[in-house]
């Protein structure tokens, strides 16, 4: 599946907007980045929906724009005045050229939720390769208002449940992509979270 950040070229707070392409053209997460809707029609001009793995700032400020610009559905786990669609978890949503199972992950944001599908993850904002805190493996953060890390847990729990042994790639919301052992790289995620000592020192 053909997946460009859209986002990677900001100079200012955002987080990671992935456009996946193929069937089903939909971007994860809409970002904070001025002119987001001008770096997707550089790949394309149809635009089916965006789905939001939460509803922070820095992944819904441009929302509106996009959404205009394309006439595209808006699918969220929690309430949005432009949602067209609602996630539950367990619900399968048609990305780029994959099915994705939606997988409730609360802990960073109370409506957070993960796209689990054979080959890839969009993991938003729990789970992410690298932030500048720790280089492979670390979740999101848990100081903030609505956030968890006991709840946090569960979800990485939940995730690596549901993850199957086939997928390779993670997009998550903030740090690199990553191709390879996803699994590996949940898991110690979820290592470094079990500690419970503050993610930033």
């Amino acid at each position: 599946m053909e997946v460009h950040n859209v986002t990677a070229g900001a100079t200012s707070f955002t987080c990671n907007a992935y456009l996946a392409l193929g069937e089903r053209p939909v971007l994860v997460d809409a970002g904070a980045m001025d002119g987001v809707d001008d770096a997707v029609r550089e790949h394309t001009d149809d635009l089916d929906a965006v789905v939001l793995t939460h509803q922070h700032g820095d992944h819904v400020e441009q929302l509106d724009a996009v959404l205009d610009a394309f006439d595209a559905d808006c699918y969220a786990f929690g309430d949005h005045p432009r949602r067209t669609g609602a996630l539950a978890d367990g619900d399968r949503l048609r990305v780029g050229e994959e099915t994705f199972d939606v997988v409730h992950s609360p802990g960073h944001a109370p409506d957070h939720v993960a796209l689990v599908g054979e080959s890839t993850i969009f993991s938003g904002d729990v789970v992410v390769h690298d932030d500048g805190a720790f280089d492979y493996g670390s979740f999101g953060r848990t100081d903030i208002a609505g956030a968890d890390r006991e709840t946090l847990i569960r979800s990485l729990e939940t995730i690596l449940d549901r993850l199957p042994d086939s997928v390779e790639h993670m997009y998550a919301g903030h740090g690199g992509e990553f191709h390879g052992d996803v699994r590996d790289v949940i898991e110690t995620a979820l290592a470094r979270a079990e500690t419970r000592e503050p993610k930033y020192g």
